[in-house]
C-alpha cells in the first residue's frame, strides 16, 4: 500500500457502522472536523454525525477529534459531540496523531483516522502506521491551496475507484 492509499473509502462518516470499523481491526477513531463532520463554512455538524459518534462510543470505540483547525473552531464541535480533541494537529506530520494515540492509550495499529483529505488525513495515518478511511468532501473549499490539493486528489481518487477490490 502506498503512502497516498487509504485503508477504506466511503462517502460519509455516517456510512461507517461499528461492524465496519471493527473490521478494520481498530479500537479508536480519530475524527477530522472540516468536510468530515461539518462543512468548512458551518458551525453545525451534518445531520446524523453526533448520533454516529455516540453510537461508536456506545459500541466501545474510543473517539477523539483531531483537526488542523484552531481550538476556537474545534472546541465547540468537540463539546457538541462530547469528545476530547486535539486542535492545530499539523497533519500530515505525526505529532497530532501520536498525541491522540497517547491520550487514548492505544497503539498506532489500533487507531483509524476518518477524514476527507488524502494529503493530510491519509498520508498522516500511513506515516504513523494507522488505518485511514477517506470520505468524500462535503463541499468544495475555496482557498487556493485546497483547490490545488483537490486537483491532485482527483486522479488518486479515480485510481481508488478502479481498485475497489484492494481497498475496503
Amino acid at each position: 500500500m502506498g503512502i497516498f492509499t487509504p485503508t477504506a473509502v466511503r462517502p460519509r462518516v455516517t456510512d461507517l457502522d461499528p461492524d465496519f470499523v471493527a473490521g478494520l481491526g481498530v479500537k479508536a477513531v480519530l475524527l477530522d472536523v472540516d468536510n468530515t463532520i461539518a462543512t468548512y463554512t458551518s458551525h453545525e455538524p451534518v445531520p446524523g454525525a453526533v448520533e454516529w459518534a455516540r453510537a461508536m462510543t456506545e459500541a466501545g470505540f474510543r473517539v477523539l477529534i483531531v483537526s488542523n483547525n484552531y481550538k476556537k473552531r474545534v472546541g465547540p464541535f468537540a463539546a457538541r459531540f462530547g469528545l476530547d480533541f486535539i486542535s492545530f494537529a499539523m497533519k500530515p506530520l505525526p505529532f497530532g496523531y501520536l498525541k491522540a494515540r497517547h491520550r487514548l492509550k492505544m497503539k498506532s495499529r489500533q487507531c483509524a483516522i476518518v477524514g476527507d483529505q488524502i494529503f493530510t488525513d491519509v498520508v498522516g495515518a500511513n506515516l504513523c502506521g494507522m488505518r485511514s478511511v477517506l470520505l468524500t468532501p462535503l463541499e468544495p473549499e475555496e482557498g487556493f491551496t485546497f483547490r490545488v490539493r483537490r486537483f491532485f486528489e482527483r486522479g488518486l481518487r479515480a485510481g481508488f475507484e478502479k481498485r475497489k477490490d484492494e481497498i475496503q
